[in-house]
């Protein structure tokens, strides 16, 4: 059976505990590798290497270092095919979405940084009267740890390592013991590439160890992590009395907005898309769908028509829509909230329980596309978090009622809104407390612009110039002439 390795000053390397945990395929249910348990001591050992490198990193040109993530961008889109089917086994998602989606993001993340980098300019202010001149210039903050989810494993991996290495910053990375194969396969690729040694390390483990590991550690100054508001709370309480940096994007509660005016076709079929895409398990999926009550019974009607009809099955082959879910402890909480909904007077319209699939998939964590209507607005399936392939139908009869319902929740990642009335859609858009609002279309992604949440679903911003401001320090120079 495959063991991974730890990826520290340039090599790979076993855990220094010697101590490995299972690593599952969702869609068997079964072990197919094995990841390195590390600990405390790992984490050193990568911090070390880091600080080691970080003089030299950090004074290598701008443009040479964007070569490298060019290098390693080029080196994703020659293993495609590799890293694509590495991604579906290890995450459950059908092979046809990781590599369309997952793996050319990771390319495009390495490959917008590799750029961004060159035209990330610093400001210079004359003081008229004065004869002076400020000039503020960004320091790289050194030893960035970076932790990432395991929904989209090596997308959201390669956001967070690129900016901070283009920067100038050296990595200590800790991808999800969930579904760690592709960010393993990385660092085989940055070997290949030629990335100075200590540059990036990527340590393998659990949270309360690897991760808590990082947060703790005095010689790294700044944490980026995607994942649970939860986890995320217990992140920043451990770093904001060390007074580190953070970036935390969290979870999502986001709500669809269909109104009665909508191009129907294409609110229908990219609604179905934004709730059920990575069996739901993306933090943007619109998993409260909103409908205008004159649209209401027609939108419903043809949504659950279709949903019906959606293959869940094996995540290799080509027409399945959707594939397993990650593990089987998050079965099990998904699966809780289709009970808790029908406690809550909700109604299954379609899905709700557990697929088997035939053959080898007979042991695999699969879930029906579950469509439930009937629910208060302000109820705990409405508000809370579930991360699966769960979405509720709601009416609602004017803008106030609905930005009411959008509202209501701890969360404000982002949200969708359906109309051809331009006013009204801008109107909205600047009531709904989220940090990303798509109009007439989902998940359609600018690199150059902020990416985050509002309220409980994070702090700070990500993506473009801010990702690159994230990661560096500014301090000014006046110079008296």
């Amino acid at each position: 059976m495959q063991q991974l390795q730890n990826y520290i000053n340039g090599q790979l390397v076993a855990p220094l505990a010697g101590q490995y945990i299972d690593n599952y395929n969702p869609a068997t249910g079964q072990v197919y590798s094995l990841i390195p348990d590390s600990d405390e001591q790992d984490v050193e050992q990568a911090v070390q290497a880091a600080l080691a490198a970080f003089p030299a990193w950090s004074k290598t040109p701008a443009e040479k270092r964007g070569q490298l993530l060019m290098r390693i961008a080029d080196l994703i889109d020659q293993n495609l095919d590799c890293l694509a089917e590495a991604e579906s086994v290890d995450n459950g998602k059908p092979l046809k979405l990781a590599k369309s989606v997952d793996i050319p993001r990771a390319s495009s993340n390495m490959r917008f940084y590799g750029t961004a980098i060159q035209h990330f300019a610093s400001e210079a202010h004359y003081m008229e009267g004065t004869e002076a001149i400020n000039y503020t210039v960004r320091h790289p903050h050194g030893v960035a740890g970076c932790i990432s989810p395991w929904n989209l494993p090596l997308y959201l991996f390669t956001w967070k390592i690129a900016p901070a290495l283009a920067a100038g910053n050296c990595v200590v990375a800790k991808p999800s013991e969930v579904t760690p194969m592709t960010a393993y396969l990385l660092s085989e690729l940055c070997i290949e590439a030629g990335l100075p040694a200590g540059v990036l390390n990527i340590v393998h483990g659990y949270g309360h160890k690897v991760g808590a590991a990082i947060t703790a550690h005095p010689k790294v100054p700044v944490i980026s992590f995607t994942g649970g508001t939860k986890t995320g709370r217990a992140i920043a309480a451990t770093a904001a009395p060390m007074f580190k940096k953070l970036s935390l994007e969290l979870g999502g509660k986001n709500p669809n907005i269909i109104f009665a005016d909508c191009d129907f076709n294409n609110a229908l079929h990219t609604s179905i898309h934004s709730s059920f895409a990575n069996q739901g398990q993306i933090c943007l999926c619109g998993s409260r769908i909103f409908i205008e009550r004159p649209l209401y019974e027609k939108f419903r009607d043809a949504f659950v028509e279709k949903v019906k009809a959606m293959t869940v099955g094996d995540p290799l082959e080509e027409g399945t829509k959707l594939g397993a879910v990650v593990s089987e402890q998050h079965m099990q909480k998904v699966l809780s909230y289709i009970e808790l909904a029908q406690q809550e007077g909700g109604t299954i319209l379609t899905g709700g329980h557990q697929v088997q699939v035939a053959g080898r998939f007979a042991e695999g964590w699969f879930i029906a596309p579950t469509i439930i209507e009937g629910l208060p607005y302000n109820c705990r399936t409405n508000t809370e978090e579930i991360f699966g392939p769960v979405v509720t139908l709601t009416p609602f009869d004017t803008e106030e009622e609905v930005i009411q319902y959008a509202n209501c929740t701890d969360y404000g990642l982002s949200a969708t809104i359906w109309t051809q009335n331009l006013p009204r859609a801008h109107r909205v858009a600047h009531q709904v407390h989220s940090g990303i609002i798509w109009i007439n279309t989902w998940l359609l992604r600018d690199l150059r612009t902020p990416f985050g949440g509002m309220k409980s679903s994070g702090v700070g911003r990500e993506g473009g110039f801010e990702a690159l401001r994230f990661f560096t320090e500014p301090q000014n120079v006046c110079v008296k002439l």
